[in-house]
C-alpha cells in the first residue's frame, strides 16, 4: 500500500510492522510525533505492546534495558540532548548483547539552545558498541528499522538509526507500506536463548573482574567482524521479500567520476540532484553516500571511488578541534589500509542551516581548485 506519510510517521508504522512488544520514550523535538504516533496506536490495541511513560530518555532507555533481558522486543526514539542522556547506559545495553532498536532523529547539540538538524549527536555515540545507519528518505526509514530488528536479534547487538530532524522527519513523501503478512515472514517472533526467567535463572551484568572483562569486549569486537557479512545476507533476503536493495554505501555516476563527493542522511538527495545537473552540464562528478557507520563499511567505500578521483566529503556535524567525523573515519580506514588519498573535507549544514544546490558546486569547485592536495577544514555557506 502506498501512502504519503512524514518520517516520524514511518517509523511508527516500521515499530508496529515489527510487532515491538514494548516502547518507552520521553518527547523531544523533533522525535516527538513519533512517541505519540506510537501512544495512540498502543492505546487503541493496534499493537498489543507496553507504552512505558518515563521522567527522562535515560529512564526510558533503562527500562528497554529490562524489558529486552525478559526476551521482549523494544523500541525507542530520541533526538539530541535526549541521546546525550542516554550517553552512560547505551553501553550497558550493548555491554549486555541486548538487541534494543532505537531511532535518532538527528538534531543539533546545544549550547546554543537549538532544535534544528545535524549529525553531531549520533556520531558522538559512535564508541558505544551500537550498530548506527543513516537514511535519507521516509521508504528508506521504514525498510531500514525493520531491517535492523532482524540484524541485531541475530548479532545481540542494538541498533541505532539515524535520520535528519525536519528534514527528513517531518517531510511527506510516497511510501510503499508492507503487508503484515510479509513482515511477518521476514521478522518472526524474537527468540532470545538467554532472558530473565524465574524458571531458568541466570546472572545478567553482573560485577565483573579484570580477568574476565576484557573477553566481554573481545566479543562485542567480534560480533561487529560478524556484522558485514550478515548485513549483506539481510539485505539480499530483504530484495527478495520486498523488492528493495539497500547497500552499506550506494554510489551514483561514479563510474567515470573525476571527482566525487561522499555524504550521508538528507543531504544526499540535494547532491545527488545536483550531481545529475552537473552531469548534463558535461562535469565528470559523481556521489557516494554513506548509509553505515557502525560497522564501518571500509570495503564498500573503497570498491565505491574510481581511481585517480578528487574526493570530497561533507560532513553535517563537527567535531570540535579535529574536523568532521566522516572524514575522520574515512581518513582512519584509509591508513587502516595503506591507501594514499587525499580527502577535501567540507562542514556545512550545521544546526540546520540549509545546503543548497550553489553549496554543492561551490564543493566539487573546491576539490578542483585544490588539485589533490590536503586542505584544511572547508566552511561551506559560513556567514562570515
Amino acid at each position: 500500500m502506498k501512502k504519503v506519510i512524514s518520517g516520524n510517521e514511518a517509523a511508527s508504522i516500521a515499530v508496529k510492522l515489527s510487532r515491538v512488544q514494548v516502547i518507552s520514550a520521553y518527547p523531544i523535538t523533533p522525535q516527538t510525533t513519533i512517541s505519540e504516533k506510537l501512544s495512540e496506536i498502543c492505546g487503541s490495541g493496534e499493537l498489543d505492546a507496553r507504552f512505558v511513560k518515563v521522567e527522562s530518555e535515560h529512564s526510558a532507555m533503562a527500562t528497554l534495558i529490562g524489558a529486552s533481558s525478559t526476551g521482549s522486543r523494544t523500541f525507542t526514539a530520541t533526538s539530541a540532548q535526549g541521546l546525550a542522556l542516554m550517553h552512560e547506559i547505551l553501553f550497558w545495553a550493548s555491554g549486555a548483547r541486548l538487541p534494543i532498536v532505537m531511532v535518532d532523529v538527528n538534531r543539533a547539540m546545544a549550547a546554543p539552545w537549538t532544535i534544528w538538524c545535524d549529525q553531531t549527536d549520533s556520531l558522538a555515540q559512535r564508541d558505544t558498541g551500537w550498530l548506527q545507519f543513516y537514511c535519507w528518505s521516509n521508504q528508506e526509514i521504514i525498510d531500514t528499522i525493520i531491517a535492523a530488528y532482524k540484524i541485531s536479534e541475530q548479532l545481540l547487538l542494538p541498533s541505532m538509526i539515524c535520520y535528519d530532524g525536519f528534514f527528513n522527519s517531518h517531510t511527506h513523501e510516497v511510501a510503499d507500506i508492507p503487508d503484515q503478512e510479509l513482515v511477518d515472514s521476514f521478522l518472526p517472533a524474537r527468540q532470545a536463548e538467554y532472558k530473565l526467567d524465574t524458571k531458568d535463572p541466570h546472572t545478567f551484568s553482573g560485577g565483573t573482574l579484570p580477568s574476565m572483562f576484557m573477553e566481554f569486549r573481545y566479543k562485542v569486537q567480534k560480533a561487529f567482524e560478524r556484522a558485514p557479512e550478515l548485513i549483506e545476507s539481510v539485505y539480499s533476503e530483504f530484495d527478495q521479500k520486498f523488492g528493495r536493495r539497500y547497500n552499506p554505501v550506494e554510489s551514483y555516476f561514479v563510474d567515470d567520476a573525476e571527482r566525487v563527493l561522499i555524504t550521508s542522511g538528507s543531504s544526499a538527495s540535494t547532491a545527488y540532484h545536483t550531481v545529475r545537473m552537473m552531469r548534463d552540464e558535461g562535469e565528470k562528478v559523481g556521489l557516494i553516500r554513506m548509509r553505515q557507520l557502525r560497522p564501518f563499511p571500509e570495503a564498500e567505500l573503497f570498491r565505491a571511488i574510481p581511481k585517480g578521483a578528487l574526493v570530497g566529503v561533507l560532513d553535517r556535524n563537527l567535531s570540535p578541534g579535529t574536523g568532521g567525523v566522516w572524514t575522520q573515519e574515512i581518513r582512519a580506514a584509509l591508513g587502516r589500509n595503506n591507501i594514499n588519498l587525499s580527502l577535501h573535507e567540507f562542514v556545512a549544514g550545521l544546526g540546520g542551516r540549509d545546503i543548497s544546490e550553489n553549496n554543492i558546486r561551490e564543493m566539487f569547485a573546491g576539490m578542483k581548485a585544490a588539485d589533490g592536495k590536503r586542505q584544511s577544514i572547508n566552511w561551506i555557506g559560513l556567514n562570515r
